[in-house]
């Protein structure tokens, strides 16, 4: 069972994320904080799997939250959901480490697809944000170089391109005959050698130089 928090300063929006997601047995709400403060405070107590975040809170926004859990909690996914289809704000939010990005307008199902993404190692993005985003990842991206590739093992070159097409760590290993152990391995000496810091730069990286 996957423990969550949610971080949203409107009560009944919060209660209803909770009722969403607790139909699925799969997760927990451990808790739950009005502003990213009393999210930071309730998880130096806490072992919490995902934040579910909203962005504009009082006190301590969504994305200066995020900034810091993915620096003190680095395990810990963190799902953006928010009200504000912005770029800007989705660009900083994955820029940060955050897995997903979705909008409020999201129905249900999506949002337990993109919780169960996050969990396995993947990465949701509202299409709507998906369209203005991405090509502007892909601008930023940097290309690598060819010392870089040289280091790439084939494997870790097909775990790149399955990563580059979305799949999460568990495909990853069905697809390859592997563990999923054996996957985070590759993951970890993939990223080291890239210098870059996780699966969201990994996919950019595929998709911007044609491993896909």
């Amino acid at each position: 069972m996957w423990n969550i928090l949610l971080v949203e300063d409107q009560d009944i929006v919060r209660q209803g994320l909770k009722l969403m997601l607790e139909q699925d047995e799969r997760m927990n709400v451990l808790g739950e904080a009005t502003n990213g403060k009393e999210a930071l405070q309730f998880m130096e107590s806490h072992l919490i799997d995902l934040v579910v975040m909203d962005i504009r809170m009082p006190e301590l926004n969504g994305i200066e939250a995020t900034r810091e859990i993915k620096q003190r909690w680095s395990a810990t996914k963190v799902l953006i959901l928010t009200t504000f289809n912005d770029d800007e704000y989705a660009l900083e939010a994955l820029k940060l480490g955050a897995s997903g990005f979705l909008l409020k307008t999201s129905d249900r199902d999506k949002l337990l697809s993109a919780v169960v993404s996050c969990m396995n190692g993947g990465m949701s993005i509202h299409e709507e944000v998906a369209a203005k985003v991405m090509p502007r990842l892909l601008e930023k991206s940097k290309p690598p170089s060819s010392k870089e590739i040289k280091m790439l093992t084939s494997r870790e070159l097909a775990v790149i391109k399955l990563v580059g097409e979305g799949l999460t760590n568990k495909e990853v290993s069905q697809r390859l005959h592997l563990s999923v152990g054996t996957v985070k391995n590759h993951l970890t000496q993939i990223l080291q050698k890239l210098h870059l810091r996780d699966r969201t730069q990994l996919a950019i990286y595929a998709i911007k130089n044609d491993v896909v």
